[in-house]
């Protein structure tokens, strides 16, 4: 095996000074500096021309570089573009090919179909990288934002609960796993995750005060358990609508740090006309057109479907 490559075989890391250089590419590359961060990459393959992560890297630079450079020009540059990029998609290849144990190897290429829109295979690069390196964040959450936008919701849960897994004292991660719950048809477990959440904090805690971020939270649980569905006297009474009593109940007892009104009455609104609860449903609209709602159609239909008795 060539001394060129100092990560071939035995996985041998980069002289210090290279080492260096290769954590500014990656900087430069995050910032957009890209004829820096080519600068830098050419210098680690002047001494090491086949290490795998900088000949990726640079691949991915170019193929930023190309994207970036004729996308502003604005002209009729595809067939040098392609160039660019073809010339992006074999630097890239060949970085993988010298170094296939390499996470980073593995991610940049997952990256570089992602910027071709390949988004199958660019999920299944990232998963290579995840078996390589199982407890990166950042390929995890790259992996994750795929997998909902090609709406792979059991992969988008399975993602997220293991990025939990790795931080849990972080807020983002608890909403983002209660979020893939509930898009997968769980409320139920979705509203035991929020809880759980709830449960980690102190009674200090800025998300019991009234906010803009608390009151999105509690709405967003309030709309959870509107969802959720129970039996009654051990099963053999079945109530759909138990779920959204609860959630009416759920409402007075969030009044105090809700923000946004407007949202909380017709989340107030809805529930008044599921329940059949007409005459309180007409004096919620008149509480929303006193607070300017005197436009919204979907609050006239509300006030229409009340006065006629209708819950739809």
């Amino acid at each position: 095996m060539s001394n060129d490559n100092p990560q071939s075989g035995a996985g041998r890391p980069l002289p210090k000074k290279e080492a260096d250089l290769f954590k500014n590419v990656i900087k430069f590359y995050e910032s957009k500096q890209y004829k820096k961060g080519l600068k830098n990459a050419d210098t680690i393959l002047k001494r090491f021309p086949n290490h795998g992560e900088t000949l990726c890297m640079k691949g991915l630079i170019l193929n930023s570089m190309a994207s970036s450079e004729y996308g502003n020009r604005g002209l009729d540059c595809k067939e040098e573009e392609k160039e660019k990029v073809e010339e992006a998609k074999e630097l890239v290849k060949k970085g993988l090919m010298f170094d296939m144990r390499s996470h980073v190897c593995w991610h940049v290429y997952g990256l570089l179909y992602r910027s071709h829109r390949n988004y199958p295979e660019a999920i299944k690069a990232y998963k290579q990288a995840i078996r390589i390196d199982p407890n990166n964040l950042q390929i995890l959450r790259d992996m994750s934002v795929l997998q909902i936008q090609m709406r792979d919701l059991s992969g988008f849960r399975e993602t997220r609960l293991k990025i939990l897994t790795l931080r849990p004292n972080n807020k983002v991660h608890w909403l983002s796993y209660a979020l893939a719950v509930h898009v997968c048809g769980d409320p139920e477990g979705a509203l035991g995750v929020l809880d759980n959440y709830m449960n980690t904090l102190g009674e200090s805690s800025e998300e019991f005060k009234r906010g803009f971020e608390s009151s999105e939270l509690a709405l967003y649980k309030n709309k959870v358990l509107s969802e959720t569905t129970s039996s009654q006297d051990g099963g053999n009474y079945f109530d759909e609508l138990l779920g959204v009593k609860k959630a009416l109940k759920h409402l007075d007892e969030i009044a105090d740090v809700i923000v946004d009104q407007t949202g909380w009455l017709q989340a107030k609104l809805s529930y008044q006309l599921q329940l059949g609860m007409f005459d309180d449903a007409i004096e919620t609209c008149h509480l929303l057109f006193w607070r300017g709602s005197t436009e919204d159609h979907r609050v006239h239909s509300a006030y229409m479907c009340a006065l006629l008795h209708l819950d739809r």
